[in-house]
């Protein structure tokens, strides 16, 4: 626990730096208003040397109680320290006797009280606090007993102590819930930063993973079948064999473009020359044809403005994805790329007359990791991502972006 005194308590909790000033100077005007009473009424009477002496040992028990090092109590935790104790112990007492002498020092009983329930334990200074009212009500009676007995006297001051013992302890309690749920919500944020840490790392991982299946992995694949198909008709038809080296060698060019554009975080290397979208697409189907797969690309409408990137990248990276399907799973003949530019929402379309395949072969239609990364791109901008086939019938892939704010 921080050790503070009553008096210099700003620091520990500055919400309670005003009241705690308020307090204090209502404390050391008190005192000098109680003395001047006492001097103006009393002033050449036996008992005055005392009276100014006590006050002012008063004055410098109460401005040395930083000093001495007593701590706040908070009524639940450690108990006060020795010093805390032996300092308030000086100030009542010295104030007892004040009282003794002068009732009117009676007056500054309140601040005197709220020193009390700061520096004890909320049972002891309870005590402390009905002892130190029985003492002011036993001298005012004492003070004005010849005018007869006053009601007021007897009961108003312990109502009024009683007052100001609840609501200093019902606020002290309402603080003590709020530093709970203040706790409470600061260890929560910190669980919650953790968790969105951890979110962004794994859609960060699932980013790269579908990155990496859309360029490098799919070039991988397609240099392997044709690095095998050389090998296949390298004595029989070297002219063959030799094209799809070729091809092979332009892939693994196009590869290397792509591996440094995603190093550094670019977009996709068909993207980069500035021909947007239109020209991406059908710079792809171009580089997708083969002898044995012919890709064509159709264009429907025209955009009112330029796509977002994220949007011309996400169905860039679709396409890429769904030809390199075609061209290892379809055994298809030919392919159609056909992006269409409608007023809300732009459509892609990926068409083949291979074999086809049941879509809920496999529950959701998941084959893989191509489509579910198809479908992750598209979802990411608010769009969805169909898949229409049947064995033997081809397949049509279509995918649905809106062109949204969220785009």
């Amino acid at each position: 626990m921080d050790r503070r005194s009553p008096i210099d308590t700003e620091a520990a909790d500055p919400d309670a730096g005003w009241l705690a000033t308020v307090m204090h100077v209502a404390f050391f005007v008190l005192l000098c208003s109680s003395l001047t009473r006492y001097l103006i009424v009393h002033p050449a009477a036996r008992s005055t040397p005392w009276v100014i002496v006590l006050a002012v040992v008063l004055a410098l028990l109460y401005v040395l109680g930083p000093v001495l090092g007593p701590q706040q109590a908070d009524g639940r935790g450690a108990p006060p320290s020795t010093a805390s104790r032996l300092w308030l112990a000086a100030v009542i007492g010295v104030w007892f006797a004040l009282v003794v002498l002068a009732p009117s020092f009676g007056w500054c009983v309140v601040p005197l009280l709220y020193t009390s329930l700061r520096s004890l334990r909320t049972r002891s200074a309870i005590i402390l606090v009905a002892l130190i009212t029985l003492c002011v009500v036993a001298a005012q009676l004492k003070l004005r007993l010849r005018f007869g007995f006053d009601p007021n006297l007897m009961f108003a001051p312990f109502a009024g102590a009683a007052v100001a013992t609840a609501v200093f302890l019902y606020s002290q309690r309402q603080a003590d819930r709020l530093r709970t749920v203040i706790t409470d919500l600061v260890r929560t944020r910190r669980e919650l930063a953790a968790t969105e840490r951890r979110e962004g790392t794994l859609a960060e991982r699932q980013r790269l993973s579908m990155e990496i299946h859309d360029t490098l992995a799919q070039g991988l694949s397609s240099q392997q079948m044709l690095l095998q198909a050389a090998d296949r008709l390298w004595d029989t038809d070297p002219v063959a064999a030799r094209r799809h080296i070729r091809t092979a060698e332009s892939i693994a060019e196009h590869n290397l473009a792509e591996a440094r554009r995603f190093v550094h975080d670019l977009a996709p290397a068909d993207l980069a020359g500035g021909g947007g979208l239109d020209e991406a697409l059908r710079t792809l189907a171009d580089r997708e044809s083969s002898e044995t797969l012919r890709v064509r690309f159709h264009q429907d409408g025209t955009p009112a403005a330029a796509l977002p990137d994220r949007v011309q990248a996400a169905l860039l990276r679709i396409a890429q994805g769904a030809l390199a399907n075609i061209r290892e799973h379809a055994d298809a003949g030919t392919a159609a790329l056909t992006l269409s530019h409608l007023d809300d929402q732009v459509v892609l379309d990926i068409a083949d007359d291979g074999r086809g395949f049941d879509p809920v072969e496999k529950p959701g239609g998941v084959r893989g990791h191509g489509l579910p990364a198809m479908r992750a791109r598209a979802q990411q901008l608010g769009g969805a991502l169909t898949v229409e086939s049947a064995p033997g019938e081809g397949t049509v892939l279509t995918a649905v972006i809106p062109l949204s704010p969220r785009s």
